[in-house]
């Protein structure tokens, strides 16, 4: 019988969080970390801690969630993402697994994350593919967005996208890229880069972004309410469907 020592293993993770309350495990409700904590489990038969880079909440996808975890075991990693994939009944891919730095990890090592979140912008809605984006009906100004994206790129005191709940020792974040681009004639993607993130940060941000697409405020506007530090001068929350974390960076 092989001898079991105790690794580390990063796991990169794409889920569709339809269906899910978010990342983090919840007592009788279904959590992409409760999922992938059950499965590992019963793979390695142990208790198994799943760390990962942050929290998305309810209804939020990602293409490249990253995640650690440490288990004694002989296993390799390909048996073990070969395993969860076979077993997992839910709509979560683990497409990377290796052996990491037992120092590693998932969350406190990230340098940036880069979000990406989807509009349809076209009268009529769609019947497939609805749960990955939101829908908008009336025409948008991409020129008035962008020039809201490039006031919030940069470093700044986000307090005005930030929903509360979330425990932060400060509000600053550094915005690397934010850009609103034409994935087709009647697809938008924002692509937003930062060192970290509020709670609702990105959703908060594209709510009101919109506002500037609709021509109900100006990019003047967006900076004097990106300056007010103040939740109640910014627009609504964006729905949670349209927002993939696309990747998390390390240094």
């Amino acid at each position: 019988m092989a001898h079991k020592l105790s690794h580390n293993f990063k796991i990169l993770i794409e889920y569709d969080g339809t269906g899910f309350y978010g990342w983090q495990r919840q007592k009788d409700r279904p959590t992409v970390q409760g999922e992938l904590e059950k499965v590992l489990g019963i793979i390695l038969n142990q208790k198994i801690t799943v760390s990962g880079s942050g929290r998305t909440d309810a209804g939020v996808h990602a293409f490249g969630q990253v995640a650690n975890f440490h288990a004694q075991t002989s296993l390799d990693p390909d048996r073990i993402k070969k395993g969860v994939n076979s077993l997992i009944h839910q709509p979560i891919v683990i497409k990377e697994c290796r052996i990491t730095d037992k120092e590693f990890h998932a969350q406190y090592d990230a340098v940036s994350k880069e979000y990406h979140y989807f509009i349809l912008n076209r009268e009529h809605g769609c019947a497939i593919g609805r749960q990955y984006q939101w829908h908008i009906k009336n025409s948008l100004d991409i020129h008035a967005m962008q020039a809201c994206c490039d006031a919030a790129t940069g470093i700044f005191d986000f307090s005005s996208f930030e929903n509360t709940g979330s425990p932060r020792t400060s509000s600053v974040r550094e915005v690397f890229f934010f850009t609103v681009d034409k994935v087709n004639t009647t697809r938008l993607v924002f692509k937003i880069c930062a060192s970290g993130f509020l709670k609702n940060m990105v959703r908060n941000l594209v709510g009101t972004i919109v506002l500037a697409g609709l021509n109900k405020i100006t990019p003047e506007e967006f900076i004097r309410i990106r300056n007010a530090k103040d939740r109640t001068q910014a627009g609504p929350t964006a729905p949670a469907h349209g927002l993939f974390l696309k990747r998390v960076n390390y240094s």
